[in-house]
């Protein structure tokens, strides 16, 4: 039996005080359910009934007794976060706005790819890195998402292309890029867990090579990333000297460009299978010049890594351009032909305002200016 997720209206309308199962890890479900007297192999059941077979009712839980699952539909609830707004892309790309037991709202993104598809997924409600490229970056931090609020964008995706029980191959939601709203370094523990239950071999069953975490620069953080989670490693880099970075990315003032990629050098695990992935935003005469693609090539030439150049993705009041096709083919050729890999990613969800640098939830502005859902 698969999830559904409700609209805004039936998700606060139904919601009650029952704690959620989903976020709990193995061990944080057995002693939720010890009290009940449910032994800890029941849990393994529960767990995998959750996280595999993503049931949004006790009643699918068909290898317990029904006594055990009026009990635990008695005490627990399995929700997921409610979707406010839906909106598809001409390209496929799909994105959500969900609203959480609060109120608040953070978005994901679908992107359809041949052979995978990306979940782009949020961490914070808001930001408080104020990226001057990033219209992210204009809406303030509101708080932290919780586990079972980052692994439910997981589950909800999983819902809405019916994969449940885990697929194991031809997956609609292939790849995990922690890239949607906020920082993930600066809600280290929330992040690590949600991600160590969607890597589990009897749950969600993602590859951690297929998983990313994209921080700004969390210098402190890197390597207990590295350590402790194990993921693939994005860094949002935009320029190659620091008075530059300072005004594209503020947190540099904080953590300077030189103190970032000693930190990338050291990054667990890092090698040539494993490449850091260094994210460039493309900005018409900001940061697009040959003789930055030069200097980027020396920053990391030690370091084995990848190069995405991001054509800027316009948004409304941005005092940006994107740079010109042939700018970034030429910083695309000097990359390349230094022997570091780089790929200009193609723009996805433009229309809808789910590309890269776009996620601000315009669509509760539209919401409040009296514009219908779309579901």
């Amino acid at each position: 039996m698969n999830g559904a997720s409700p609209s805004s209206q039936e998700f606060i309308k139904n919601h009650d005080a029952r704690p959620s199962l989903i976020g709990m890890d193995r061990t944080e479900l057995a002693a939720a359910l010890s009290p009940l007297g449910i032994k800890p192999y029941r849990a393994q059941q529960i767990f995998r009934w959750i996280y595999n077979h993503g049931v949004s009712d006790f009643e699918a839980m068909t290898n317990l007794s029904k006594d055990l699952r009026n009990t635990l539909t008695e005490q627990f609830r399995l929700t997921r976060p409610g979707v406010s707004h839906h909106q598809k892309s001409a390209d496929g790309t799909q994105k959500w706005l969900l609203v959480f037991d609060d109120r608040q709202e953070a978005e994901c993104v679908h992107i359809p790819e041949t052979g995978r598809g990306t979940l782009c997924i949020s961490s914070q409600v808001g930001c408080t890195l104020t990226c001057s490229f990033c219209h992210t970056g204009t809406q303030k931090l509101v708080r932290n998402l919780s586990v079972a609020e980052i692994i439910g964008q997981i589950m909800l995706a999983r819902d809405s292309f019916d994969e449940w029980p885990t697929p194991q191959v031809d997956r609609k939601v292939s790849n995990i890029v922690m890239m949607g709203m906020g920082e993930p370094l600066y809600n280290f523990e929330k992040v690590k867990q949600a991600l160590l239950i969607a890597m589990d071999q009897e749950g969600l069953s993602i590859s951690k090579r297929k998983i990313t975490l994209s921080t700004s620069g969390v210098v402190p953080m890197i390597e207990r990333c590295g350590k402790e989670i194990g993921v693939q490693l994005a860094i949002s880099l935009h320029a190659v000297c620091d008075d530059l970075r300072n005004e594209l990315v503020p947190i540099n003032k904080k953590w300077p460009i030189k103190q970032l990629l000693a930190a990338c050098r050291n990054y667990p695990g890092s090698r040539n299978a494993r490449r850091i992935t260094f994210e460039y935003v493309m900005l018409r005469g900001v940061n697009d010049s040959a003789m930055e693609a030069r200097e980027l090539v020396r920053l990391i030439r030690d370091i084995p890594s990848k190069v995405n150049l991001i054509p800027f993705n316009p948004w409304p009041g941005s005092v940006y351009e994107c740079s010109t096709d042939a700018a970034i083919y030429e910083f695309n050729e000097i990359v390349n032909s230094a022997g570091i890999t780089a790929r200009i990613r193609q723009p996805r969800g433009r229309d809808i305002l789910a590309a890269c640098g776009q996620l601000k939830s315009e669509s509760i502005h539209a919401r409040r200016a009296g514009v219908p859902n779309q579901h």
